[in-house]
């Protein structure tokens, strides 16, 4: 789905960048730990900044990366247009992943299957474009913070698309990869590195 106003202004603002560079990226190194080069994919890539990051701290030779909506497409294409052929940017879908079967050794969900009503889809189409070995690193929104009426009036969140740390972790186990470490905060939102 495509964000509200409101969602789009907290996700596109320097506080949100520094909360994925100096919270999110070391709390998903320590405990997934970085890649030794190879080709990433990017769920959900937003303006951009996180395809940055996962090629400045994750070891990655490239990161592939896709968001829904065109105009965040065109944001990350202008911020990443220095890193030449290192980070390709399309429009897509991550129910449907434009890529082939096994093709990528690690995929990066910074906060955007909580937005997509068949998440679980999402997971499956994930784990089918990994190569074996190859390992996701998602921070995600769960329920315990959409479900807050604070929350559901000004933001926007499939009510399908909402789960627990417990839902997600089980969804992940249900795939076929496997959870080598997760960490629920306080409910709100949690961290996940999985191995296919």
């Amino acid at each position: 789905m495509l964000l509200n106003r409101l969602e789009w202004l907290l996700m596109n603002n320097p506080m949100r960048a520094a909360a994925q560079r100096y919270l999110e990226v070391p709390r998903l190194l320590r405990m997934g730990g970085a890649m030794d080069g190879g080709r990433a994919l990017e769920v959900g890539c937003g303006r951009g900044v996180g395809s940055e990051l996962i090629l400045e701290c994750f070891g990655v030779d490239s990161v592939d990366a896709f968001d829904l909506d065109p105009s965040m497409v065109e944001l990350a294409r202008q911020r990443l247009r220095s890193r030449g052929d290192a980070v390709r940017v399309r429009v897509g879908d991550a129910c449907r992943i434009d890529a082939p079967d096994e093709c990528y050794d690690a995929a990066f969900d910074f906060g955007i299957l909580h937005h997509v009503e068949r998440w679980r889809d999402a997971l499956s189409e994930i784990r089918r474009v990994l190569k074996p070995g190859g390992r996701l690193y998602a921070e995600e929104i769960f329920a315990g913070f959409t479900a807050c009426s604070l929350v559901e009036r000004f933001l926007v969140h499939p009510q399908a698309g909402q789960f627990s740390h417990d839902e997600f972790r089980g969804a992940l186990i249900e795939r076929g990869f496997g959870v080598d470490a997760s960490r629920d905060i306080l409910g709100l939102g949690g961290f996940f590195v999985a191995t296919r």
